[in-house]
């Protein structure tokens, strides 16, 4: 992996602080470590002095990934509102702070936190009978955000922004593969709507509309856009990418029969994570591919031997998985969906695996880059509902405002606040 530190070593100062009153002459410190009453929502105070033309500054490695800011009334009101935990630090004590966190030979790094990142969620509009964790973390921690789909990102919205998440999706067009529920509303819905934005934009059939939709994200990131991934969209992606030239979708979701010849013509060169994979052809089964190491079935796994643990990075050095890592546990109980974990075995070279899942060979949080752009995939549905069923109830983040695994989401959405120059790993 290509290290950032040349772009952070620039990012890498201590605050102004100015001298006319209390308010100036102090800093505001939000620790990350088990001191925070509110993990979650602190990350939407650090997004939200970025929305007001502040900066801040990240501490890799120091209390668990805190936030030191600069001290003001309303900053201190919305942390109060927010129930967040905060402490104050004269200037000299922050300087200090800062001085022994970039100290030689100390794991830990401070990374300025410049410009909020205009965010996109890539989902439909229509109501589905399940919730999406990023949707949840973001709207739990106050973060703006707007919501586009195939229209939209077909139409070049993309452009507009710094930050992409794909919604639970299934982009080689076999809407989850879910054939067990398509009399139900909700499934016709979805199939109808999808058929009916083929059409408007040209397309036969729904897999040919969703592999534009892929190839046309796959350019947002190599034209330098930040992707963050969950569960089924992250192998679906790679899925639909590499058939591009080739049909791997069985008849009974678009009325045509699979390439006899489809798992010879997967062309590997055009994923993003995955090579030397296969699909299942399987109509009845909700599995997509051999990507997913989710067998035996989910059922199966013991909950409480379920669990992976973030690898330790050099904050000087390796910044970038360093802030992608940044929690207040290094083991983070694990959790399935339709894409539950990866198959180390299937995962590019250039990839960087950001936590070991001890006794098994699987990868659960990947990033990587491509072109100008970088893509970060976290496998499995819902940090805090091990396994999620179609039509459960969605999770209540004011149960959960300490979640290590929701934490790991959030990360992600202050990485491009702290990279303004896209830079490939």
């Amino acid at each position: 992996m290509r290290s950032f530190a040349s772009t952070c070593i620039a990012l890498i100062l201590g605050l102004s602080v100015g001298f006319s009153g209390p308010a100036q002459s102090q800093d505001v410190l939000v620790p990350m470590d088990d001191a925070q009453t509110n993990h979650l929502k602190a990350y939407g105070a650090a997004f939200w002095v970025l929305t007001q033309n502040q900066e801040a500054d990240w501490l890799l490695n120091y209390r668990g990934g805190s936030f030191l800011m600069n001290a003001s009334d309303a900053l201190e009101e919305e942390l109060r509102i927010r129930d967040v935990y905060y402490e104050r630090l004269s200037a000299s004590e922050s300087a200090e702070l800062v001085n022994r966190v970039e100290s030689d030979g100390n794991n830990q790094a401070a990374v300025r936190l410049e410009t909020a990142p205009e965010i996109a969620v890539y989902a439909p509009d229509q109501t589905v009978p399940w919730d999406d964790a990023v949707l949840l973390a973001l709207t739990y921690a106050e973060v703006p955000y707007d919501m586009i789909y195939d229209r939209e990102v077909l139409n070049g919205e993309l452009g507009n922004y710094d930050w992409l998440h794909l919604h639970h999706e299934d982009f080689t067009g076999q809407l989850g593969k879910f054939l067990r529920f398509r009399n139900t509303a909700w499934y016709m819905e979805k199939q109808q709507e999808a058929e009916a934005v083929a059409a408007e934009f040209g397309f036969r059939k729904i897999s040919e509309l969703k592999l534009e939709v892929a190839q046309t994200i796959r350019s947002y990131v190599e034209q330098g856009g930040f992707l963050f991934s969950m569960c089924l969209g992250t192998e679906t992606l790679d899925l639909a990418l590499a058939a591009h030239d080739t049909d791997i979708v069985p008849e009974e979701y678009d009325g045509d029969p699979v390439d006899p010849n489809a798992r010879e013509r997967l062309d590997y060169s055009q994923t993003f994570a995955f090579r030397d994979f296969q699909p299942d052809l399987n109509p009845h089964s909700t599995d997509h591919s051999d990507i997913d190491t989710g067998l035996p079935p989910p059922s199966m796994r013991d909950p409480s031997l379920d669990y992976f643990t973030l690898f330790d990075f050099s904050a000087q050095w390796d910044p970038v998985p360093t802030m992608l890592t940044q929690n207040h546990v290094s083991t983070v109980p694990g959790f399935v969906g339709q894409t539950t974990a990866f198959n180390a075995n299937m995962v590019k070279d250039h990839v960087v695996n950001l936590a070991e899942m001890p006794a098994r060979n699987e990868i659960k949080y990947l990033h990587g880059g491509l072109g100008e752009g970088t893509f970060t995939f976290f496998a499995g549905h819902d940090p805090e509902d091990y396994q999620h069923f179609v039509g459960d109830p969605p999770t209540d983040l004011n149960l959960h405002p300490n979640s290590p695994g929701y934490r790991l989401i959030l990360n992600n959405i202050l990485f491009p606040a702290a990279t303004p120059e896209r830079q490939q790993t």
